[in-house]
């Protein structure tokens, strides 16, 4: 195994789902307020980043929101689960394409890197056929600021594998700046895809290694994975 890629989810593997309106349903259940969630920026936030932002913009003390928290989890995971079914996520193109080629050529540790909580994760691959395929990763349960979770996640594959995988021959993929600027955080290999809300030229502006319109071209996003 010469090189770890750790891919974003939302937006990049998979788009579509319920998950803000289970989001905001948990939100009013257990803190009695969504705070501005119409009018919120999401993209490249972990979770529990989110749920803060909101919160404190509704006027909650972050003790308040501590407390409640593992609460807001229970409810979003059961209310995420319960609609999964009418309103499943959908892969985005080529994503299943190039995880085949990847795992064939044996070459590439494969995991996540997402502000997901880790459940939801899962619920989100779960309709894709997705789920099982990522053998490490880190996630939005693991810690509320993204900059954090490459060196969990590099951690976690060296534990696994027992390889220590320099940032040069790490690979984090993803659809926001956000994405790109915890993978420089920490001189990983950054590769940006516009297949969520961000256009190619913004993610260029980021600075990422590669941008790509979207992963179909599996032989070129090899290529990107590789430098």
């Amino acid at each position: 195994m010469n090189a770890l890629v750790l891919f974003d989810i939302d937006g990049t593997l998979v788009t579509g789902g319920p998950a803000k309106g289970a989001f905001q349903l948990a939100l009013e259940t257990v803190y009695g307020t969504t705070g501005p969630i119409e009018s919120w920026e999401f993209s490249g936030k972990t979770d529990p980043q989110i749920a803060r932002e909101l919160l404190r913009a509704a006027g909650l003390e972050d003790a308040r929101i501590d407390e409640g928290l593992p609460g807001l989890w229970a409810a979003y995971l059961v209310e995420l689960e319960r609609r999964m079914p009418g309103e499943p996520t959908r892969s985005l193109p080529g994503v299943h394409s190039l995880l085949d080629t990847l795992e064939a050529e044996g070459d590439w540790g494969l995991g996540l890197l997402t502000g997901n909580v880790a459940p939801g994760a899962e619920l989100k691959l779960g309709p894709v056929g997705l789920a099982g395929r990522f053998t490490v990763g880190a996630f939005g349960s693991d810690h509320e600021l993204r900059n954090e979770l490459p060196a969990i996640a590099m951690t976690r594959a060296r534990d696994l594998w027992g390889v220590s995988f320099e940032p040069d021959r790490v690979v984090v993929v993803g659809d926001t700046p956000r994405d790109v600027e915890c993978g420089r955080a920490h001189g990983t290999r950054t590769v940006a895809v516009a297949t969520g809300r961000y256009e190619a030229a913004e993610l260029e502006a980021t600075g990422a290694d590669v941008v790509l319109e979207d992963l179909t071209d599996t032989p070129a996003v090899v290529r990107a994975f590789r430098g």
